[in-house]
């Protein structure tokens, strides 16, 4: 019968456990200021030539809302106010196990500038937005998202 190490009390170092990348981001919103409508932005990322939402990973011990903040600013230009946390998402990213933490924010100020992470972001309807999303689990955030505006029964 073999032996393994835990059978003659081996104290060396443990293989790493896979840690989760966490990550966070918001479902950034506005009023049109044509229409006065909802709008969310959507964020395009030409090292991955997918539109999502405004997030990213944390930095070491950065609080998750203010990674989601600093984040939508990085990548929108815009400051926003955060309301309730939305689901988060789980997921492989690169062989990893990545946890995406979300919140609903309104845009409150800031302006667009194209850059390496983000070349273009959209405005749209939250029923286009959720088509144009290039991960099908990212569509779920607009339900979320609406369901923050609906008073509870």
């Amino acid at each position: 019968m073999g032996s393994t190490p835990s059978d003659h009390g081996y104290r060396g170092p443990r293989p790493a456990a896979r840690l989760i990348v966490q990550a966070a981001g918001c479902v950034l919103w506005r009023r049109s200021p044509v229409t006065g409508t909802l709008e969310v932005c959507l964020v395009h990322r030409p090292k991955y030539d997918d539109w999502s939402w405004p997030k990213g990973k944390l930095k070491r011990g950065e609080d998750a809302l203010a990674g989601a903040l600093r984040e939508v600013a990085e990548e929108t230009g815009h400051s926003a106010v955060a309301a309730a946390e939305l689901p988060s998402a789980h997921y492989l990213a690169n062989g990893r196990p990545k946890r995406v933490r979300y919140w609903a924010a309104e845009a409150v100020s800031g302006t667009f500038t194209p850059n390496d992470e983000v070349d273009r972001v959209l405005w749209l309807p939250p029923h286009v937005a959720r088509r144009r999303l290039t991960e099908p689990r990212d569509a779920d955030l607009v339900d979320a998202l609406l369901a923050t505006f609906r008073p509870t029964a």
